[in-house]
């Protein structure tokens, strides 16, 4: 096996145990929305937007010099 798919096949495990560890639904609050959705949703929209934020940021960092 190569060590590439033994990586991937990690990272899936642990993948699949955080979601099975964080499914409780939780309610989010912003501004005037409310909705409930899992735990596990909330936490991998969050690491999207901030690693959104960071490539952005640095793009245009690195365009002003």
């Amino acid at each position: 096996m190569n060590w590439h798919w033994a990586v991937i096949l990690a990272l899936m495990l642990f993948l699949v145990i955080f979601t099975v560890q964080n499914y409780e639904v939780v309610n989010i609050q912003f501004l005037f929305w409310s909705f409930s959705t899992s735990r596990a949703i909330v936490i991998f929209a969050t690491l999207v937007v901030g690693i959104a934020i960071g490539w952005i940021s640095s793009y245009v960092w690195n365009k002003n010099r």
